[in-house]
């Protein structure tokens, strides 16, 4: 039993059944507010000094701002969401995938508090789609609805354009995006420890299996003057002479200064 069985055992009541249709509702519902009223998501944004001023409802209610205004590509942004979110609550069941998005939140909410990030929900949605990524690398999604393209590219792409930010920016951006994906790093370095482990165990034995492989195949006797080996054919007989040197039996400098072997 693994660290999340035993969490899921103790802790289990806290799961949210439906977490994808919730925020996908909420989401929707804040479009449509913010549609209508402009400004509206200034009221809701993660913002650590009006927090500290008592506005405590931003801690949560950040995770429902839509990324974009755009009706068309809001609609797109949630079925996404909807979709990913349902593909991992089937590979983890309700309570990993709650949890996952609650470890995501506090280290979302830590790096804004601590540097100062304005990650807002991105992050956190990044986070989710490369879980996504993690269970259903081979999923096709058609980009603008024609070109078909797998996860595990969209999530490779991503991930070199986060590493790039991680290396070009400075020291505090690079403490925030490892806090905000603190949720992938617990979740899934485990993983790629191990398996990083393994590929390290399977190249030694693979280099182990070619040394042998190559001693094996080494021969045992060779000719000094035509290089022939029992390898080459095995029915030569091979001599040491009294120089030293071995030799076939038609190459011998003469049958009196020669040994068997």
């Amino acid at each position: 039993m693994n660290w999340l069985d035993k969490l899921e055992r103790r802790l289990g009541f806290l799961t949210i059944p439906g977490l994808t249709r919730i925020l996908v509702g909420f989401s929707a519902l804040v479009f449509g507010l913010a549609w209508l009223a402009p400004g509206f998501t200034s009221m809701l944004e993660l913002d650590p000094d009006r927090i500290r001023h008592g506005q405590i409802w931003r801690l949560v209610t950040y995770i429902f701002i839509p990324q974009t205004l755009s009706p068309l590509w809001v609609l797109f942004a949630l079925w996404f969401l909807w979709w990913i979110g349902e593909g991992l609550e089937r590979a983890w069941g309700p309570f990993r995938l709650t949890l996952y998005f609650i470890v995501g939140m506090i280290g979302t909410t830590a790096a804004a508090f601590f540097f100062g990030s304005n990650f807002s929900n991105s992050m956190l949605i990044a986070s989710l789609f490369f879980a996504f990524a993690r269970f259903y690398p081979e999923e096709v999604i058609y980009i603008l609805f024609i070109l078909p393209v797998r996860i595990k590219w969209i999530a490779w792409v991503s991930a070199a354009f986060l590493l790039f930010g991680f290396f070009a920016n400075t020291n505090a951006y690079r403490a925030s995006l490892i806090m905000a994906l603190a949720n992938y790093l617990i979740f899934f370095g485990p993983e790629f420890v191990h398996q990083a482990r393994h590929r390290q165990e399977v190249s030694t034995r693979r280099r182990r299996f070619e040394h042998q492989t190559r001693s094996e195949t080494e021969p045992l006797h060779k000719c000094a003057v035509c290089g022939a080996t029992e390898l080459s054919d095995p029915n030569l007989d091979f001599r040491v002479a009294r120089d030293g040197e071995e030799y076939c039996v038609n190459h011998l400098p003469s049958a009196q200064t020669a040994k068997p072997l």
